[in-house]
């Protein structure tokens, strides 16, 4: 079973997101804080990342870039969901790592299907096989 990280300060979004996850067959991992965050993906990184950007103690960006820069998660798909839209947050997130960038207000049934593909493609990426001679 795949393991998502979803990281957020409101309840309501980690109860939701969690909820259709779990329905989806996700085991589901949640983080109110940056710190938190880190410390989990440190100590078993997940198959991926629901990241929020405005957290309350180290911004999602600041996690993000972290995350990249540890060995155990550099490859692992992030997505951000957060009500930040402006173009330059959109930009500076993909040129931090993130995977891809989902706006609040969402359809959780997208956010699956959005995890659902960067998981079946980060899959592929890692069963794909050099032979020489």
């Amino acid at each position: 079973m795949e393991r998502v990280l979803i990281v957020d300060d409101d309840p309501d979004i980690i109860r939701l997101v969690s909820y259709n996850l779990m329905q989806a067959g996700f085991e589901v991992v949640t983080a109110g804080t940056g710190r938190q965050a880190l410390e989990i993906a440190e100590r078993r990184p997940p198959d991926l990342i629901i990241l929020d950007l405005m957290l309350p103690d180290v911004d999602g960006m600041e996690v993000c870039r972290s995350l990249r820069a540890h060995e155990l998660s550099t490859h692992v798909p992030i997505i951000m969901l957060t009500a930040r839209g402006d173009g330059i947050d959109r930009v500076i997130g993909f040129e931090l790592g993130a995977d891809d960038y989902v706006m609040k207000p969402f359809s959780p049934r997208e956010l699956v299907l959005r995890v659902k593909s960067i998981l079946r493609r980060a899959r592929t990426e890692q069963t794909e096989m050099l032979r020489v001679g």
